[in-house]
């Protein structure tokens, strides 16, 4: 079908468990790991005559996602029951948010492989309690575990907006920054904290007309990885299919598909159900939330600059690279360490080299955070000025920075002791060069003579000198000294 044309259209939902110590409507423990149904309570089990009571912190950690999002934040919101059967599902049903969510029409951007950024639409971000967990390792029977019951759970759903996997990735990617950012969730897949369910669907363009594919949902992934493969399978999937039967196909009904990671396929489930099998009705036991000004500026207070916009930030006004800036940023404690140094006085590029190349490689090897390191802002800062003074090398400055987070010390008492400091005065390092001119003649004739072997024969005088203060002496001065007797 060479006239055959086609745009895969993406839209995506998103649950995000948030990081409070208590579940959404009682007061047990969230806690990741813990026996299985050790976590659980009459309210949070469904139990008979109990009542809910909402986690305030809950609902102001999804009301500061639905600012970072842009979102519109209504001053009146109410609680409703979803139900379904489900093992999982004590209550049989779920308290949610249908008609009147927390937070709606916003927009997030996220990063283009052009360096550019594309802005994806928020349909809306509403609050709800999570299910339990069934669990199929053990012979040929599954069991239910109910920790996780009524864990507070943000929804986010996105216009379908995104046009392939790699989209849907970066916007993924970005979500886990900025929650990760505002301090709301520990967004850790592993462990289930976030959860995405693609919703794919293909329009496609032919000699006798426009067709539109039915959407296909994908549930329950939990890595960046499938979710990019399973959504670029499955476009694939509904175009082959469409080739194939040559049929002009009809939208229907949502039909519910998973993903088998080994294979690589998405597998067929159910029909989706629609809004109305739910039979969402107020549930009668929760009062509506009502928000103040007041309450709502002080949650606004609480906002800070969003990892994007920092990453943006760094390369327009410090002049990193993409990827640099995006490494910094991955984790706000990392970004805001970066951030007090340059305050500090530090050049913003050998920082950079300093926290990315030696601090972060410290910080995975003892599976912690750069705050935990004994190294402060200010004394990291000094280490690059020593730097750029050339009072070090930058290769010192490595064994200086590592030396700082196992003793404490500052960087000019370490420099001092490891006999780090680079030798720069010239009349010092003028004797030196002379031996070493007068050790490799040939070396001098390349240089004098002009030729190819120019360039490679001042780099082998200038390590000799090098070699002979064993990496003290100031390279800069020591290339000046040898231009300077070489012409």
């Amino acid at each position: 079908m060479a006239d055959l044309k086609y745009k895969v259209i993406v839209g995506l939902e998103i649950h995000v468990q948030l990081c409070t110590k208590s579940k959404m409507f009682c007061g047990c423990a969230v806690e990741f790991g813990a026996e299985p149904n050790s976590r659980v309570c009459p309210v949070c089990l469904g139990m008979p005559g109990v009542l809910p009571v909402m986690n305030k912190q809950a609902f102001e950690y999804a009301v500061m996602v639905g600012l970072a999002l842009n979102c519109r934040i209504p001053m009146f919101t109410k609680w409703d029951r979803k139900s379904y059967y489900y093992p999982d599902l004590p209550k049989n049903y779920q308290i949610s948010q249908y008609d009147l969510p927390l937070s709606e029409n916003g927009y997030i951007e996220i990063p283009l492989e052009s360096s550019q950024t594309k802005r994806i639409g928020i349909i809306r971000a509403h609050l709800e309690e999570d299910a339990g967990k069934n669990l199929h390792a053990t012979g040929n029977f599954s069991q239910v575990d109910l920790n996780r019951t009524g864990t507070p759970l943000l929804e986010i759903v996105t216009e379908p907006d995104m046009n392939s996997g790699a989209e849907v990735r970066a916007l993924a990617v970005e979500l886990q920054r900025m929650v990760r950012f505002l301090g709301v969730s520990e967004a850790d897949m592993q462990k289930g904290h976030m959860r995405f369910e693609p919703n794919i669907n293909l329009i496609i363009t032919r000699g006798d007309g426009e067709f539109r594919t039915p959407i296909t949902e994908i549930k329950n992934l939990n890595s960046f990885r499938a979710l990019e493969r399973s959504v670029n399978y499955e476009a694939q999937r509904q175009l082959d299919e469409f080739i194939e039967t040559g049929i002009v196909m009809e939208m229907g009904n949502k039909t519910t598909r998973g993903w088998d990671d080994e294979k690589e396929v998405t597998v067929l489930q159910r029909e989706k159900e629609e809004a109305h099998d739910y039979r969402y009705f107020p549930d009668p036991d929760l009062v509506p939330v009502e928000l103040t000004q007041q309450w709502l500026d002080e949650i606004k207070s609480r906002l800070c600059e969003l990892p994007l916009k920092k990453q943006m930030r760094y390369v327009q006004e410090y002049c990193l690279s993409d990827y640099d800036a995006g490494v910094l940023t991955a984790d706000r404690s990392t970004a805001d360490f970066f951030d007090e140094a340059v305050k500090a006085g530090g050049e913003p590029k050998r920082l950079c080299n300093l926290i990315t190349q030696t601090g972060l490689k410290i910080t995975k090897e003892k599976n912690c955070s750069i705050n935990d390191l004994s190294v402060t802002p200010q004394s990291l800062a000094d280490l690059a000025k020593m730097v750029e003074d050339s009072i070090i090398s930058a290769g010192s400055a490595a064994t200086i920075f590592e030396a700082m987070v196992e003793t404490g010390k500052e960087p000019d008492v370490l420099a001092q002791e490891l006999n780090l400091i680079q030798k720069s005065d010239a009349g010092e390092l003028e004797k030196i060069v002379d031996t070493v001119l007068m050790e490799n003649p040939q070396a001098v004739e390349d240089v004098t003579s002009g030729g190819k072997k120019e360039k490679k024969a001042m780099g082998f005088l200038l390590g000799q000198v090098m070699q002979k203060t064993k990496g003290q002496a100031n390279p800069k001065v020591v290339s000046e000294i040898l231009a300077k007797k070489l012409g």
